[in-house]
């Protein structure tokens, strides 16, 4: 698990949420075996999405970030829930692109030109659903336009991960910035001082990782925010309400699985049955296998079919 500082400044002008991810990327990395650029943009993907879920009310609640674009990574999925539970892919995650000319890895040409879908399903009849076209491909920028033109609200979004020549990720993290209704012009303006001031999310990681004998992930997290509000004015500088956290975890099952292989119709599973006598599906979001014989074909044919009259 990857604890979340939430946290708000004593003006209430704005909401803010901190995360160090580098053990999260580092597990995604290992179960989808992916290249060093798309393990930055899957890392990134999870790593907002994450945040991302725990702005939901319910638990129950539900979110799906899809990004698709031309490029060769063509799509990359999250899917969280308000308990702060992540799941995520890209398409092809041995995509790989040279670094860019300032030594930094190229999220946004592995994705291209495309758009992103956020739909979020809060219990209500219908999901809400919002699409935008991608404004750089580099993750968080690209949120931060989603909240702006979708929601009509002023976010600040920051996310970043670093991968080793060793295929290491050395450090991973975000953070979310987010305006409230009250938001005082002086709290504005120190906060755009503080964007600018700062490198770069994994930079601050680093650091604070590089000096975190003895710390717990919430300790380290408390450093984090100082390292990078320290200098603002203390009625604006954000005062922790609660931690979090965020998980990687799929919520596959066979009773799952076995739904979507109903799905594909009753013409497709006789063919399963008559040509292959056994069918074996894979989770894309954590790799596990679930293999169905002749007869759970045989079975699920039935109840389909049953289903259909």
């Amino acid at each position: 698990m990857n604890k979340v500082l939430i946290g708000m400044d004593r003006s209430g002008s704005y909401r803010l949420y901190l995360t160090i991810t580098t053990d999260m990327v580092s597990e995604a990395m290992a179960l989808h075996h992916t290249s060093p650029t798309a393990t930055a943009a899957l890392g990134r993907v999870l790593t907002g999405a994450g945040l991302m879920s725990l702005q939901l009310k319910e638990p129950e609640d539900r979110l799906t970030v899809q990004f698709r674009g031309d490029g060769p990574a063509r799509s990359i999925v999250a899917c969280g829930c308000g308990t702060g539970q992540i799941k995520g892919y890209i398409e092809d995650p041995a995509a790989d692109l040279p670094q860019r000319a300032d030594g930094k890895l190229d999220v946004g040409g592995l994705l291209g030109t495309g758009d992103l879908t956020v739909i979020k399903d809060i219990g209500l009849k219908e999901p809400y659903s919002g699409t935008i076209a991608l404004v750089s491909g580099e993750i968080a920028e690209d949120l931060t336009a989603y909240y702006y033109i979708s929601e009509q609200q002023n976010t600040s979004i920051a996310l970043g991960v670093k991968v080793s020549r060793e295929m290491e990720v050395t450090a991973a993290g975000g953070m979310f910035i987010q305006m409230l209704p009250q938001a005082e012009e002086g709290a504005v303006d120190a906060l755009e001082a503080v964007m600018k001031e700062m490198h770069s999310v994994t930079s601050v990681v680093e650091k604070v990782q590089l000096g975190s004998a003895g710390l717990t992930e919430e300790g380290m997290l408390t450093k984090m925010c100082g390292e990078i509000f320290g200098g603002m004015p203390e009625e604006y500088r954000p005062e922790t309400l609660e931690f979090r956290e965020i998980e990687l975890k799929c919520d596959c099952s066979g009773p799952r699985i076995e739904r979507a292989l109903m799905a594909v119709g009753s013409e497709t599973l006789k063919e399963l049955i008559e040509e292959d006598g056994e069918a074996e599906l894979s989770c894309r979001f954590c790799g596990k296998k679930y293999h169905f014989d002749k007869e759970e074909l045989e079975k699920l044919l039935a109840e389909a079919q049953d289903k259909g009259k």
